[in-house]
């Protein structure tokens, strides 16, 4: 009897039709099998200066990020420059180190722009209110901005995806940049290979990938189940019953115009040794650019992405 796996019992099963009709499953499989070394081998598509950077531990992970989150506002203050800085909620550990370093060097943030990337929503884009717990705005309020005190960036200039505010960005980021500013992108990597919200499935609305990667913004958009589940395990306790079913988010007409990306993937339980974002990652590295795969365009971009080192691979079954 043949090896069973996924691709030769889908068929007819519940599964059928499930994930993205774009993704190439038999490639995604060879990703999963490459293993650390295999997932770190420079890949011709990527930028000359992406670095990803395998860690041993969570919190190195989150120094890593939180201290390059703080040294673009540190360098861009001492050059004069104004940042514009898209934001994510998840993971959300680095932001503390941010604070520590910004604090013991007494770096003000007045010149710095956040836009955060995405919100829960309704189909039509009204969001979840900003002192509802799970908002995205109440956690950077808790997490960054409140901690950082007189240091802290204006109110004026923080930026969150309501349905009346997220059309501003592309305007906004544009004068920063017109400017001479910066624009920075901080990262995650979705269940579903999303950056932001922005879903694998968006990539069956456009014909080519060229007209994929301009398009700014939506309002309202579906989420995929996969972003359900991964965010009812990790931000609702389970309690998939708490979580909107859309979200407002930026697209790849922003995040692909960095100048720089910090990314960040921790999806390990330590205390089991078993992990959720193993696939998410060694596909992000090695797929290739694809509209079905947001992340997969991470590596065109210069940056830094930390992930744990167990993400690598090879990824191979393990009871828990």
């Amino acid at each position: 009897m043949s090896t069973l796996n996924f691709m030769n019992t889908v068929k007819g099963s519940l599964l059928e039709g499930f994930y993205p009709q774009g993704w190439d499953l038999e490639k995604i499989d060879a990703c999963c099998d490459m293993g650390l070394e295999g997932v770190l081998d420079r890949a011709p598509f990527w930028n000359s200066e992406f670095h990803p950077m395998a860690v041993d531990s969570l919190e190195a992970m989150e120094r890593h990020m939180g201290l390059e989150i703080a040294r673009e506002i540190k360098e861009t203050r001492e050059r004069g420059e104004e940042l514009a800085i898209i934001l994510p909620v998840g993971p959300m550990g680095m932001y503390k180190h941010t604070v520590s370093k910004l604090i013991e060097e007494a770096v003000s943030c007045t010149h710095v722009h956040t836009f955060n990337m995405d919100e829960w929503s309704d189909k039509e884009g009204n969001s979840m209110p900003s002192d509802q717990d799970g908002s995205f705005e109440n956690a950077m309020n808790q997490a960054l901005f409140g901690p950082l005190g007189d240091l802290s960036v204006p109110v004026s200039q923080r930026n969150f995806a309501t349905k009346e505010n997220l059309p501003t960005y592309v305007d906004k980021i544009h004068g920063v940049r017109s400017n001479g500013g910066r624009l920075v992108t901080v990262y995650g990597i979705g269940r579903a290979c999303h950056i932001a919200f922005w879903e694998p499935q968006i990539g069956d609305e456009f014909d080519d990938d060229s007209s994929w990667k301009e398009v700014p913004y939506r309002i309202g958009q579906a989420l995929h189940p996969l972003t359900i589940e991964q965010n009812s395990l990790h931000s609702f306790a389970s309690r998939f019953t708490l979580i909107p079913c859309w979200a407002n988010t930026i697209g790849p007409g922003l995040f692909l115009k960095s100048d720089f990306c910090i990314g960040g993937a921790d999806g390990i339980y330590s205390n089991r040794g078993a992990c959720w974002q193993g696939m998410s990652l060694c596909v992000t590295l090695q797929y290739g650019p694809s509209r079905w795969v947001p992340s997969s365009w991470m590596p065109t971009l210069p940056g830094q992405l930390f992930f744990l080192k167990g993400l690598g691979g090879p990824l191979l079954p393990e009871a828990h």
